[in-house]
Formats: structure tokens, C-alpha cells, sequence
């Protein structure tokens, strides 16, 4: 009967689940939302499907632990070297706003001074999972409010570590254990690890990482500290190894399953009749929350230097209670530091919080152009005074990989050129080098003005924000209707809203890869190049019309098929090692061996050749090669079997 049970327990939480993570998937709504959802539905709170809630917390920890697992073996050194400024600066100050304001806030309920701190530790952490997943399908990780909030959260993550061992309060014993763990285990690990990978049985790979994470997870829960204090330090050890990657991807299934558990778990935790009767308190709460946490984040953010707006748009971002904010209040509780109605309270506005983020994400940038655009903003740095010089020049938006690159090619060529960014570090490191950069956020009209935006010839967009890159695109062509307004866009569907803005031309990163790879293609079965170059400006045309919206039958023009069909004509440089050097055309019996014929031989560039069969051949000399695009391939392999000539299609 038990076997029964747990069976039907096991199909009810998977079953909805699924339906309400496809539900979730139809509406656009996070995953996480859709999994809380359904723990309200089948929990003891709701249709009762589910009577053993202890049961499904089981697997919820296992989740967690090897949520926090993988979030250590992600941990390297590189990524937080990038990150640094944001992760200890911005991480730091917003956790120490958030915290002292969530305390304050606390001591209304909280049965004591600790009992309140404690509340404001689990107040400052944010969802890394919800956070990065919309952030990550919305395409602004690489925006600057995406790099900020990365920073933030990445801190959050490793903040939960001292959080949750400050919360016994057994620090002493806690840090000699670790360090005991750490030594052991940072010796150990290596050698293990190199023993398994010479085995190659990949089951004894994953279940190895699986086995130090839950060891060292029981290890920790045994010494009176949390067992996801364990799984983290785990990670940190194996994320050390050169085989890290590998068990990051074998464990990445795991984790979801178990860590879909949790957030149903959290649902169904959650009093509905608790959250019905208190209805108007637990609003208000999560009200002033949301506002402690956008004043924290805000602020560390302004003070790294960004504008007002992005500073906004990341605190919004970050204006939720996260999952390991649940952890947190189980150990909480454990330990006395929160009664059952405080948990109960914080548990509803923390889930509140979660389900009003995606919400936050979406209306944030929107909120804060309005905002910003009523109350101006200040700046860090100042931005430059007008230059009436610039006259004809090349405006760059963003500096990052290709903006820097742009602006180099640019001076190379003596173009003259300014770029504008909105990150005060990117800026000052140019600046340095000569770059004719400007801090400012190109949203705003003065920042352009300054930039002599109205004078300029070509402004580009070389920026991921597509709600900047709009707002910018509507202020250039307000204040220049003849300049060139280029723009880069990850995604096709945006594409109209992006011309309706004003764009000249419109740079598809996924299309533009497509036609490199079909470019390549073509090179390879030496269809001429004027034949390639037509059929790009076709796939080009019309913001790609041709790769949009395909009709029925092929995109390729007929030129394309015809030249494929067809037989083709290459070059064929003659290299010193080519067994060519020296030989008579008659002698190499090309023809023979190969099917291509040599129809003229290009010699200094200045004479064209016939191909007498007697004529003999030195290194510099072009032949040219005719056949179909087989035997053109084994001429240039037999010609030159180390390969090392040098084919240039003729078109």
C-alpha cells in the first residue's frame, strides 16, 4: 500500500507539473512560476493530492543540493575576474542595503533582534534561476543591466555559504570544520577524479561527481551545518579539475528534475487560507520588499557608475526573494529564529516576489526610460562638451566586441568617429588608449546631441538592449532624416519594430551566420564568385525576406543551381613543393589521372599561357583547372598532396 502511495503522490506532482510547465511554456511565463503553481494545486493547501509533503522535501534538498553543486563546479576564476567590479562592489552594497533596510522593516514581527536580522539576510538574496533564465530569452546578459545583475547575483550565491553558517551561530566550529573538509578533499579529489576518467565507463564518470557532491552534503549536515553548504564546496573542489565541464553536463539533468521538486515543494508549503485571511498585509508587504529590494540593487548599481536607467531597470530585475532565500528559512526555523506565523509570512511574500518578476522584466525598461525622462539624471562621469569638429563621422553605440572592433578599423582607415557607452570602467580603460569614446546613455537626447548625432553620416548600434537600441534609433532619425542608421539584432522578429524606428539597415546575427556558412559552402564547390556575391545580396534583400518566409521550392537562385550543376573553373598556384615544379603538362598526365583539364597557365601575372603539352611548369605559375567540381577537388590533391597551394576562385 505504501509502494501505492508513493506512486500516486510521484504521478500527481510529475503529472501536473508537466502540464503546468507546458502551460507556463504556451504563456511565456518562467518555468518556476509554473512549478510554484502547481504545488498550490496539489498540496495540502489545495486539492490535497498530496498529503506527505515531508516526503516530496526530500527530493526538493537532493534538488537543492545539487543546485548549489553546480553553481560551485560554475564558479571559475575567469568568470569572476570579468565580473569583479559588479559581483564585490555592487553584490556587497546591495546586500548591506537590503539587509539593514529588511531588518528595520522586520522588527515589527520578529520574535527578536536576531530573529530580524535574520529576516533581512533572507530578504537580500534574489532568484538566480528566474533572473538569468528571463534574462537569457529575453537576449540581455550581454546588455549592461545584464552584466551588472550577473555580478549581484553571482555574490548572492556565494553570500548563501556564510548566511546559512552564521545562522546557528556555531561560526568557529563551522570554518575548522570546512577547513578540515576543504584540505581533505582538495587532495583527494584530483587523484579520484583521474582514476574514474582512465576507467572511460561513463555511468561510473557521473556517478562519481554525484557521489563526492551527496558525500560531502551528509558530510556537512552531520557536523550541524546545512548539507547545501556541503554540495557548494563540493563543486568548488571538482570545478578545480580539468574534467568539471563533462560533469556539469551529465548532472545537469538531475538537477532539474530534483530542482523542480523544490519549487513545487515551496507551492505547497504556501497557507492558502493563511494568504486569504492576511491578504491585505502580505501585499503590502511584498510592496515594501519589492521597493527595499530595487533601492538596494538601484544603488549598487548607480554607484558602479551606470546611468539612472539602467541602475533602475537591474534593480527591478533583482526586486525578488530567491530560492535559497526557502533554504534559508528552513534552517531559520530550525534554529528558532522565525515563529511559524513569520515563516509563514515570509514564505508567501517571498513567492509573491517570484511571481511578480516576470512582470518587474517586462514593464522595467519602460518604467525607467519614463522615470528618468521626468526627473533627468546625474551621471558619474561627466559626459564630454559638443564638438563642432565632428562633422560626416561615424557614431558607434556601445563598445563592446564589435563596437571595439568598428572603432578600430575606423581609425586605421581615418574615418573619422566617436563611440558612446554606458559602462564608466569600459570608458575610462578607452579613453586611455586613445579611443574617442564618451560616457552617456544613448537613450537620452543630449548624449546624442553631444556626439553631434545631427551632423554625423553613419551611426551604428552595436548594442544587445533592443529597448535602447530602439529608443536611440527614434532620437537619431528625429534629429538626422539623411544619416545611415545601422543596427545588429539577435532576433529576426524584431526586425520591423526595428525599421519602424528608423533603421537604414538591419544586421540579423542568425541569418548573417547562415549566409557564412552557405558562402563557404559554395567556395567549396567553386561556384563563381559573382554568382555568390548576387545570391547573398538576394538573401540579404528585403531584411531577408528569402530566409523569413520561404515559399514553396528553393530560395537558391538559379544562377546558384545552374553554376552547381555545371562544371566549374578553378586556379591552382603552383607551389615549390607541388610535384608540378619542373613537370611538363604532357608528363603530369592531369587529364588522365584526374578528369580536369588546363586550359591556360597564368604566368607573372602578365602573360596568359596556352597549354602546350610540352610547356614546363615553375613554382609561381596559375594554372587553370576546368571539370566538374570532383575532378577540380583531386587536381588540387594530386597536384599537391601536403596541400599547401594556394586555389583562388575565379569569377
Amino acid at each position: 500500500m505504501q509502494i501505492d502511495s508513493f506512486l500516486l503522490e510521484a504521478i500527481a506532482v510529475l503529472g501536473t507539473a508537466v502540464a503546468m510547465v507546458f502551460l507556463s511554456a504556451r504563456l511565456r511565463v518562467p518555468t518556476v512560476v509554473g512549478l510554484i503553481i502547481t504545488g498550490f494545486v496539489i498540496g495540502p493547501f489545495g486539492l490535497a493530492l498530496v498529503h506527505d509533503v515531508e516526503r516530496v522535501e526530500v527530493f526538493a534538498e537532493i534538488g537543492v543540493v545539487l543546485l548549489l553543486f553546480i553553481i560551485g563546479l560554475e564558479l571559475n576564476t575567469t568568470q569572476l575576474r570579468h565580473l569583479r567590479r559588479p559581483l564585490l562592489i555592487g553584490g556587497s552594497v546591495q546586500a548591506l542595503i537590503t539587509v539593514i533596510a529588511a531588518s528595520a522593516l522586520a522588527v515589527w514581527w520578529a520574535p527578536s533582534a536576531r530573529g530580524a536580522l535574520f529576516a533581512g539576510m533572507v530578504v537580500a538574496l534574489s532568484s538566480t534561476a528566474v533572473v538569468l533564465k528571463l534574462y537569457d530569452e529575453r537576449r540581455e546578459i550581454r546588455t549592461p543591466q545584464g552584466r551588472a545583475v550577473l555580478g549581484i547575483l553571482l555574490f548572492q550565491d556565494l553570500l548563501i555559504v556564510p548566511f546559512i553558517v552564521l545562522t546557528p551561530l556555531r561560526f568557529g566550529g563551522a570554518l575548522a570544520a570546512i577547513a578540515g573538509i576543504v584540505l581533505a578533499a582538495w587532495f583527494l579529489m584530483p587523484y579520484v577524479l583521474h582514476q574514474v576518467v582512465r576507467v572511460r565507463v561513463r555511468e561510473l564518470f557521473v556517478m562519481t561527481g554525484l557521489v563526492s557532491c551527496l558525500s560531502l552534503a551528509w558530510l556537512t549536515h552531520s557536523l550541524g551545518l546545512s548539507m547545501a553548504l556541503g554540495a557548494f564546496l563540493a563543486g568548488i573542489l571538482v570545478s578545480e579539475s580539468e574534467y568539471s565541464h563533462q560533469i556539469v553536463a551529465d548532472i545537469l539533468p538531475f538537477r532539474d528534475v530534483f530542482a523542480s521538486l523544490f519549487f513545487v515543494s515551496i507551492g505547497m508549503l504556501v497557507d492558502l487560507g493563511f494568504a486569504r485571511e492576511n491578504l491585505g498585509m502580505l501585499l503590502a508587504l511584498t510592496a515594501l520588499v519589492i521597493a527595499i529590494k530595487v533601492l538596494g540593487a538601484g544603488t549598487a548599481v548607480r554607484l558602479l557608475g551606470y546611468p539612472l536607467r539602467i541602475s533602475l531597470v537591474a534593480g527591478l530585475s533583482l526586486a525578488q526573494i530567491g530560492e535559497f532565500s526557502f533554504v534559508l528559512m528552513e534552517v531559520g526555523a530550525e534554529h528558532g529564529l522565525l515563529a511559524p506565523r513569520g515563516f509563514q509570512t515570509l514564505l508567501t511574500v517571498a513567492v509573491l516576489t517570484l511571481l511578480a518578476t516576470p512582470l518587474l522584466i517586462r514593464i522595467g525598461p519602460s518604467l525607467a526610460q519614463r522615470f528618468t525622462s521626468q526627473t533627468g539624471s546625474r551621471r558619474s562621469i561627466e559626459p564630454a562638451a559638443a564638438d563642432d569638429s565632428l562633422v560626416a563621422h561615424v557614431i558607434v553605440v556601445g563598445y563592446g566586441v564589435s563596437g571595439s572592433l568598428l572603432c578600430k578599423v575606423l581609425s586605421e582607415a581615418h574615418i573619422q568617429h566617436v563611440a558612446i557607452d554606458v559602462n564608466p570602467e569600459i570608458v575610462r580603460s578607452a579613453q586611455r588608449e586613445g579611443v574617442p569614446i564618451r560616457f552617456g546613455d544613448a537613450t537620452r537626447l543630449e548624449i546624442l546631441q553631444r556626439a553631434g548625432v545631427e551632423r554625423a553620416q553613419v551611426v551604428v548600434f552595436a548594442i544587445s538592449d533592443v529597448r535602447a537600441v530602439l529608443r536611440g534609433l527614434r532620437l537619431a532619425r528625429q534629429e538626422n532624416r539623411s544619416a545611415a542608421l545601422l543596427v545588429r539584432t539577435p532576433q529576426v522578429k524584431e526586425i520591423p519594430e526595428l525599421r519602424a524606428a528608423g533603421a537604414s539597415e538591419v544586421i540579423a546575427e542568425e541569418f548573417e551566420s547562415a549566409i557564412a556558412i552557405f558562402t563557404r559552402v559554395l567556395e567549396h564547390y567553386h561556384v563563381p564568385r559573382n554568382v555568390v556575391r548576387a545570391q547573398n545580396r538576394a538573401l540579404r534583400g528585403d531584411d531577408y525576406h528569402l530566409l523569413r518566409a520561404p515559399e514553396p521550392g528553393s530560395a537558391v537562385s538559379e544562377a546558384v543551381l545552374a553554376a552547381l550543376q555545371q562544371g566549374t573553373a578553378d586556379l591552382y598556384r603552383v607551389a615549390e613543393t607541388s610535384r608540378a615544379v619542373g613537370c611538363s603538362l604532357r608528363a603530369l598526365e592531369l587529364r588522365r589521372i584526374t578528369g580536369a583539364s588546363v586550359i591556360a597557365v597564368i604566368r607573372d601575372q602578365e602573360s596568359f599561357t596556352n597549354p602546350s603539352p610540352d610547356l614546363e611548369l615553375a613554382a609561381g605559375d596559375q594554372l587553370v583547372l576546368v571539370g566538374d567540381h570532383q575532378q577540380v577537388e583531386q587536381a588540387f590533391e594530386y597536384l599537391d598532396e601536403q596541400a599547401i597551394g594556394q586555389p583562388g576562385t575565379m569569377s
